[in-house]
Formats: C-alpha cells, structure tokens, sequence
C-alpha cells in the first residue's frame, strides 16, 4: 500500500522502517533519503531472494521479513517503487 509522507516522517523518526531506495545508484548519490538502502529496481528480484546471511554482507542491514509490515520502496515519482512492491508481493512479502 502507500505510505503518505506523514507516516513515513514518523516510521524514519521511530526508526521502525526498512527504507529501501530503487532508484538507479548515480540518482542515489545525487540525493537520498538518509539510511535508505539502494537497491536499484533491476536488481530487487535477485536482492530479496538472497539469504538473510547474504542480503546483510551485501547491503550491510538486516534481510526484511516476509511478515514485515515496516518495508518501505520509494523512487523518484512512485512508479519504480509500485513495480518494487508487485515483485516483493510476488515472492511472498505479504505487506
């Protein structure tokens, strides 16, 4: 579902957000959300079906969980984190 801007503002001051940015990484480095983690959308399928062990050496954080209700995309206009959500729905992220 959509996350407004006011929620997001209190999951990032709450820290309970797993904030992962698919936008390409020259776009990442011009502008991020801080602890945003790039996961450009090309590469989200093959990120999330890693081990938790190889998801954290990869992105240096926790691996999200299927059940996790904290799991935010974003990218620059929606479009890109609507097609990050669908692939996460698809491998059995349930929220």
């Amino acid at each position: 579902s959509v996350v407004t801007y006011s929620q997001l503002k209190t999951m990032l001051s709450n820290r309970d957000i797993q904030l992962f940015d698919v936008r390409n990484p020259d776009e990442y480095q011009a502008g991020r959300i801080p602890d945003a983690v790039n996961i450009p959308l090309g590469n989200l399928e093959e990120s999330l079906k890693l081990s938790p062990e190889l998801f954290q050496q990869k992105f240096e954080v926790k691996a999200p969980g299927k059940d996790d209700n904290n799991i935010v995309f974003h990218c620059k206009s929606g479009n890109r984190s609507s097609k990050a959500l669908d692939i996460a729905h698809q491998l059995g992220f349930s929220r």
